[in-house]
């Protein structure tokens, strides 16, 4: 049977995910960067998809308190093998099912997952009922240029749930 949520293909890439990912250091860079200026120190940010922590160990140094959550069980056991700020917490949390409270957070931050998600509209629901008033969504998605490598890991995403395009975003809750 065919699973539906892509949970099986995070599971077991895991273990590979941060190492594969390091050939895409400038791109993550570039993500960090744009992402700087919409946070401060006072903020409480909850970070959807973290996979093994890639934005959230640079970017939890920047805020009050950071949560880091994953659906994969896998992923966020990855992510706790490396220590991090204080501000940093590591969640296994469904992000279309999130457990907190209507507006707990003053941003919320979902890297390069939405596209792949298979219920991104749930999601996005789940986003703006835990934002503060005034809070915001960063949703920053690189795509790559065509080749083998790029081909290959879309493939692989196609085959355990699909990969869908989405315009990147940057939104706050009114």
């Amino acid at each position: 049977m065919k699973d539906s949520t892509n949970r099986g293909f995070w599971q077991r890439t895991a273990k590979l995910y941060a190492p594969f990912m390091k050939s895409s250091a400038s791109l993550y860079d570039a993500i960090y960067t744009h992402c700087l200026p919409y946070l401060t120190p006072e903020m409480e940010v909850l970070e959807l998809a973290c996979g093994s922590g890639q934005f959230s160990f640079r970017l939890a140094e920047r805020v009050r308190q950071w949560t880091a959550t994953d659906f994969s069980e896998k992923m966020v056991l990855e992510a706790q093998k490396r220590s991090g700020p204080q501000s940093l917490t590591f969640e296994v949390q469904d992000a279309t099912n999130l457990p907190y409270p209507a507006e707990s957070f003053d941003a919320v931050l979902i890297a390069n997952a939405l596209h792949i998600m298979p219920s991104p509209d749930k999601a996005l629901e789940e986003i703006h009922r835990v934002l503060r008033p005034g809070g915001m969504l960063l949703a920053p998605t690189f795509l790559w240029k065509t080749g083998i490598r790029q081909q290959l890991g879309t493939r692989l995403m196609e085959l355990d749930g699909g990969v869908r395009p989405l315009c990147c975003l940057i939104a706050r809750k009114k």
